[in-house]
C-alpha cells in the first residue's frame, strides 16, 4: 500500500511494541516514558507548549498524562493565567525515568543494531522532512 500514513502509522505501532515490552519493567509505556523525559529536561511547561512540543493535541496530552497523574510521576498545576496549566515532572516521576532509561537504553541500542546506523540515520532524517513538510500543509 502506497499511503504515507498507513504506513508511518504501521511502523509506528510495531517499534512502540518493541519499547513498551522493553519498559514493562518499569511499568511505563513508551508515551508516559517520553512524557517523562521531555518534563525533566523541559521543566515546568504550559500544557499546550508541551503539546505543540511533541506533537500532540493538548486533549489527547491530558488523556495520556493522566494516568502519570495518577501515580504521581507528573503534576499538573494552573498557570499565571487561570486558562493555563503547567505540567511538571516530580520526583517520583524522576525516579521512574531513572528506572525506566537503562530499559529504554537497551531497546534503542538493539533497533539501531538491527536498522544498522546509516539506515537509521536516513530513516530520523526522512522522519524530519515528513514531519515539516506535513505540518507546513496543516
Amino acid at each position: 500500500m502506497r499511503c504515507v500514513c498507513f504506513n508511518l502509522r504501521k511502523a509506528t505501532r510495531a517499534v512502540t511494541q518493541v519499547y513498551d515490552r522493553a519498559l514493562q519493567a518499569a511499568e511505563l509505556k513508551i508515551t508516559q516514558f517520553t512524557l517523562l523525559s521531555v518534563l525533566n529536561h523541559a521543566g515546568p511547561v504550559p500544557m499546550q507548549r508541551l503539546a505543540e512540543y511533541i506533537g500532540m493535541e493538548r486533549t489527547t496530552l491530558t488523556r495520556n498524562l493522566r494516568p502519570l497523574e495518577r501515580k504521581r510521576l507528573v503534576e499538573i498545576l494552573p498557570g499565571d493565567d487561570l486558562r493555563l496549566r503547567n505540567v511538571s515532572i516530580t520526583a517520583k516521576g524522576k525516579r521512574a525515568l531513572e528506572k525506566a532509561l537503562p530499559l529504554w537504553e537497551a531497546a534503542q541500542d538493539r533497533l539501531e543494531a538491527e536498522l544498522g546506523h546509516d539506515t537509521w540515520d536516513r530513516i530520523r532524517k526522512g522522519l524530519s522532512q515528513v514531519t515539516g513538510k506535513a505540518r507546513a500543509m496543516s
